[in-house]
Parts: structure tokens; sequence; C-alpha cells
């Protein structure tokens, strides 16, 4: 569980900043018609977003997380500043069932 924990987190806040920046991307697209930077940002965000996906995935199954719970942290790369709040009490989450396997 802790192997899956490290590539989720580092995707988290990577996900959580490509949102953030696509979102500026998307203000400067459809307030001042300068399409070019969500151009790029868009696909390079949606890949990131699928690799995301991937590591919850693969975190979710060796913690054994419910599906719904799952889906929540999957959702959590949409909104902007949420993937980091997700990111920080998954963390703990993860932490403490590691803390208790130990003892």
């Amino acid at each position: 569980m802790e192997s899956a924990l490290k590539p989720f987190r580092v995707l988290a806040y990577v996900v959580g900043v490509m949102l953030l920046v696509l979102c500026v991307g998307m203000v400067l697209r459809y307030g001042f018609d300068e399409a070019a930077m969500s151009k790029i940002i868009a696909p390079i965000h949606g890949g990131l977003y699928m690799i995301y996906l991937v590591t919850v995935m693969n975190l979710g199954m060796k913690a054994r997380w419910t599906w719904p719970y799952m889906l929540g942290v999957m959702l959590g790369g949409t909104v902007p500043f949420l993937s980091f709040y997700v990111e920080r009490r998954v963390t703990q989450r993860v932490q403490a069932a590691l803390t208790a396997a130990e003892a």
C-alpha cells in the first residue's frame, strides 16, 4: 500500500496544478479570445488525469476501499483545489491504516 501512495500523491498535486492552469486557459479562451493556452493544456491535463485515475485504482485496490470512496477520490481531480484536499485526507487515511497494520 505504501508503494502506491507516493505516485498517487505526486499525481494528485500535478493534476491539481494542471487543472488550475487549465482554468486560467479557459478564462483566456472564453473571456479574451485567446485559445492557444487552453489548446495546449487541455490534452495534457486529460492525459495526466487518466494516469491519476489509474493510480487511484491501484491505491484503492491495495487499501481495499469501497467503490463509492474510490469514485470520490477520482472526482477530486475535476474540481479546482479539491485534489489538494483529497490528497491530504487520503494520505492521512493510508498512513493510519499502515500504522494500525504494524501494531
